[in-house]
């Protein structure tokens, strides 16, 4: 059974499902999911980004398809590092990103908010706190001084920190969020509390279970109670265009969440049927 075209959102997982690159797993996934999640990066030692013609690839399976793409944008960027020389290199890798998937069916292009590598956000004080925000800013105007992509398409992901501290930001400039309810597991935050804030304005989620002290694992470890909630909420306030990504990285996990996910297609009242 596929769960493509099956729910009132739009049904996906990463580019990283078999041992393979890019265009194979996208081959794979095509007939069984509507997002597919592309996790570029770009290093000295490595890099994934697809070459000119895997892009023009990408695009033709996407319409052949009924794809989209959800484009998460580089890990290694510190929009929110104190100096601003680093801030404008990770807005620079950004956008090399963005303009590489300029002709892609997008459904949002998922960032970080970051510090540094390494850098706990929780242990900063109140006057750290400040200037974190405050170079957020600074790379979000540069962000958006240099693309034509609407700030509601970048999607801003809680992570290991209370995401109170950066959504002023993510309000003033009219970002989306992604809301990543596996992280809010794995780090103890509150799932009910964070969907009734943030469930609106939430253009993608990430879902995913704990196992071994280790997040991004299948969906049968992710706690039945929070999963229920999240697709009860999800009943209440169906939105075609949102993306349920399972962020998950084997063909085991994929399978196994599937079956997870069939048994919510007849509780879901606003389903997409295909056709």
């Amino acid at each position: 059974m596929t769960l493509k075209q099956q729910f009132p959102f739009r049904f996906g997982t990463s580019s990283y499902i078999i041992p393979a690159d890019i265009i194979p797993n996208v081959e794979f996934l095509k007939d069984k999911v509507d997002d597919i999640e592309l996790v570029l990066f770009e290093s000295d030692e490595f890099s994934n980004l697809p070459s000119p013609a895997d892009m023009q690839q990408l695009a033709r399976m996407a319409d052949e398809n009924s794809l989209t793409y959800s484009v998460h944008l580089p890990l290694d960027v510190y929009l929110g590092h104190p100096e601003r020389a680093v801030r404008e290199r990770s807005v620079g890798k950004c956008l090399r990103i963005i303009e590489l998937t300029r002709d892609l069916p997008k459904s949002a292009c998922v960032m970080h908010f970051e510090a540094g590598p390494g850098v706990d956000i929780n242990k900063f004080s109140a006057d750290e706190n400040r200037l974190f925000t405050e170079a957020l800013r600074d790379s979000i105007t540069m962000l958006l001084q240099e693309t034509d992509v609407a700030a509601s398409e970048f999607c801003v992901e809680n992570l290991n920190y209370p995401f109170e501290l950066v959504w002023p930001v993510v309000e003033e400039f009219g970002l989306s969020v992604t809301l990543d309810v596996g992280h809010l597991e794995f780090y103890g935050f509150p799932t009910a509390d964070y969907l009734k804030r943030y469930l609106k304005y939430a253009k993608v989620l990430h879902v995913h279970g704990t196992l071994d002290g280790k997040d991004h694992n299948s969906l049968s470890h992710l706690k039945p109670e929070a999963l229920e909630l999240l697709m009860g909420e999800l009943a209440r306030q169906p939105l075609v265009s949102r993306v349920f990504t399972m962020e998950i990285f084997s063909q085991e996990d994929f399978d196994s969440s599937c079956r997870v996910m069939e048994r919510f297609i007849s509780s879901l009242p606003l389903c997409i049927k295909p056709g």
